[in-house]
């Protein structure tokens, strides 16, 4: 039918109708260019509404369609390029016209796949590591504080005693004591680049999510490979980072803002997908009148195509009515409500972050709490961290029972620890030379402890470890080394990390990434 219009359907036909084809060819549908690429004689299928215009035609170069929507056996590749949008992109093509199938067998051969990720839970103020993993009641009384130390399952291994439920999965976790190096700065800066705000702003220094995304993609055409759970808050220098010089196509999707709206399919109108019945009654009507053995496949590969359309994965793993309510009820509930400048303790969404990375999100990253306790340290503790306790244990042990744990790794720190010596607020200040780290799954060894602090937990006393070595574990994690270059807009080679951030020994997983 080339250089030919046809119009598809008309009064008293199905709502949608299904065009057979073969490889080669340029397809426009009511004004969208469909580039059948890598001409074979393996015949495509186009679902297309009802009443729309098709007309097949040879192909043009890309520069002419600037709207075309390219389609390859071998790989999806869209007009901006694979990106953290493809999946949006479905909404906006759907009711126009779009391989379904493909997508569908697409997203099947790669989202069955194990995929290796990371859920990064930001303590936004820096928590006093000397009331919650590292106390020292041997201490003056100006330094230990009002807590005392409790057993964990580990033998030797003591947390606060606020952290009860924490010291029932310390076998399910690593806690590193003498993580060193940061800045006294107020940000999320360090935790989630490796380097300081001053850096990031000028150098133009991605997110590691963004790394992530521009090194490894998504693991499926509808699932973006980075999240961002963090709310907007106050103090503007918490708020999560973008993908700097790598450019904005490797952004994070962030779930509180327009891309959640986005994610919701909202440029789809409801009415043209309300149908299913009418669309696999078309699809049976095709089988009965097509040889069987030719189509074997065909009804239920558009009926996923079709699923990707009118319930996104994504939007799945947001909504936590999905969840058993045993499980809601393990993690607690938190609030949405802000403390103070900086994040809720909002347990939803570490409950989420685990739904996300299942769905096949390789990082997300959770702004939790606001410890910043420059006064009454010791009553916003007592406030706050048993929500805190109840959270983070749930999701150690989540990821665990649902046979998580060789892939997704779970690292909560913050910017900076305490000062060992409370002032005259009833607070603790800054302490940039050292905090504690939590750590967990990844493939990583269990139950240890690395590093320890001085009398006071001012200093690292032992094994201090960098906090960009935190990072260099993430990315080993991920099946990244972290000496690798990633190129920027203007395809400059740039390494991740300084060649002096490694693996830390102690965790480095030798399981293989993908």
């Amino acid at each position: 039918m080339c250089g030919r219009e046809t119009t598809i359907g008309g009064v008293g036909d199905p709502e949608f109708v299904i065009v057979a084809g073969h490889w080669g060819c340029d397809f426009l549908v009511s004004g969208l260019t469909v580039a059948i690429m890598n001409g074979t004689d393996i015949p495509w299928m186009l679902l297309v509404k009802s009443g729309a215009a098709v007309s097949c035609r040879p192909p043009l170069p890309f520069s002419l369609c600037p709207n075309m929507l390219r389609l390859n056996r071998s790989a999806s590749r869209y007009c901006d390029g694979v990106s953290r949008r493809s999946f949006l992109q479905i909404g906006g093509l759907a009711a126009g016209g779009l391989t379904l199938a493909q997508l569908s067998q697409l997203s099947a051969a790669q989202g069955g796949n194990r995929h290796k990720s990371v859920i990064m839970v930001y303590l936004s103020g820096g928590l006093s590591h000397q009331d919650t993993f590292d106390l020292k009641p041997q201490a003056p009384q100006e330094v230990r504080g009002e807590f005392n130390p409790i057993s964990t399952n580990v033998v030797g291994l003591e947390f606060g005693e606020l952290l009860p439920k924490c010291a029932l999965v310390a076998d399910k976790c690593s806690l590193i004591r003498s993580c060193v190096g940061q800045r006294d700065e107020h940000s999320s800066f360090q935790s989630l680049t490796g380097f300081t705000m001053g850096d990031v702003q000028r150098n133009g220094t991605p997110n590691f999510g963004s790394i992530v995304s521009k090194v490894q993609g998504a693991t499926d055409p509808v699932i973006p490979p980075f999240v961002d759970l963090f709310p907007t808050m106050q103090h503007r220098p918490y708020n999560s980072t973008g993908a700097g010089y790598l450019g904005s196509t490797y952004n994070q999707v962030r779930a509180d803002g327009e891309d959640l709206a986005s994610m919701k399919l909202r440029y789809v109108e409801p009415p043209q997908f309300s149908s299913r019945q009418q669309l696999l009654t078309t699809l049976e009507g095709l089988q009965r009148r097509a040889d069987a053995g030719q189509y074997d496949d065909v009804r239920e590969d558009y009926r996923r195509a079709f699923d990707v359309l009118t319930s996104s994965r994504l939007v799945d793993a947001l909504d936590l009515e999905r969840e058993a309510a045993e499980v809601r009820e393990r993690y607690g509930k938190g609030s949405p409500k802000h403390l103070g400048d900086g994040a809720p303790t909002w347990n939803d969404q570490l409950l989420i972050a685990r739904r996300l990375v299942e769905a096949g999100v390789r990082v997300v990253t959770v702004a939790y709490g606001f410890w910043d306790t420059h006064g009454n340290n010791f009553g916003h503790l007592k406030q706050h961290l048993p929500t805190f306790d109840a959270g983070i244990s749930a999701l150690i042990q989540d990821i665990h029972d649902r046979g998580l744990s060789d892939d997704c790794t779970v690292v909560v720190w913050g910017e900076f620890g305490r000062t060992p010596k409370i002032n005259d607020k009833g607070g603790r200040d800054h302490w940039a030379p050292v905090q504690s780290v939590l750590m967990s799954g990844g493939g990583m060894p269990m139950g240890q402890v690395i590093g320890s602090t001085d009398k006071t937990a001012a200093y690292a006393e032992d094994r201090p470890v960098h906090y960009r070595d935190v990072l260099a574990t993430i990315y080993h994690n991920l099946g990244i080394d972290p000496h690798s270059y990633v190129r920027d807009q203007t395809d400059r080679p740039v390494l991740i990390l300084p060649e002096d951030a490694h693996p830390i020994r102690e965790l480095a997983s030798t399981t293989v990434a993908s």
